[in-house]
């Protein structure tokens, strides 16, 4: 029995990737269910199995933060305080290249007014700040919300500045 339920913590996985993909490169409110299983390879009924429409996007933001918090979570382990900040935006940008669906993603659910969905985005921006608000406090950095609050702004831009293909944006003068 143990392997079927790996199983479906196979497939689940990987209908929650075709999702990413499929709700990064057309939208959430444009993509069907029916479009992530056929990236996932499935039918549309075993995707219901596990997810709806909404569900599905919920899990896939999910993802996304636990991504980022993990990343950062190393950085903050192995960092001198002197070289938090710096690992930290490192470890955003690798993020933002290797998996640049979760960031276009979460730009997509920032707009979207369906509670469950506003939930996710703001437990998980509210998870990474803490998260970082508290590593710039024990590192000792002053002004440590500011400085939290001109990081997330700055990843903010980031994303923009990705999705737009603007590098210039973020280029320091």
């Amino acid at each position: 029995m143990a392997k079927s339920g790996t199983a479906s913590v196979n497939r689940r996985v990987e209908i929650v990737s075709a999702a990413i993909e499929v709700f990064a490169e057309i939208g959430y409110y444009r993509a069907t269910t029916a479009q992530v299983a056929e990236r996932a390879a499935i039918s549309q009924p075993y995707v219901y199995r596990f997810f709806t429409k909404e569900s599905l996007l919920v899990e896939a933001l999910e993802v996304s933060w636990q991504r980022i918090l993990k990343a950062f979570q190393q950085v903050i382990e192995r960092a001198e305080p002197a070289e938090l900040e710096i690992g930290l935006i490192r470890a955003y940008e690798e993020i933002t290249h290797s998996h640049r669906s979760e960031i276009l993603l979460q730009m997509q659910a920032q707009t979207i007014q369906e509670a469950p969905i506003r939930d996710a985005m703001r437990k998980g921006l509210g998870e990474v700040k803490q998260l970082v608000e508290k590593a710039f406090e024990q590192a000792g950095i002053a002004d440590a919300a500011e400085r939290t609050s001109n990081f997330l702004a700055r990843g903010l831009l980031c994303n923009v500045a990705m999705a737009m293909d603007m590098p210039e944006l973020m280029k320091k003068r």
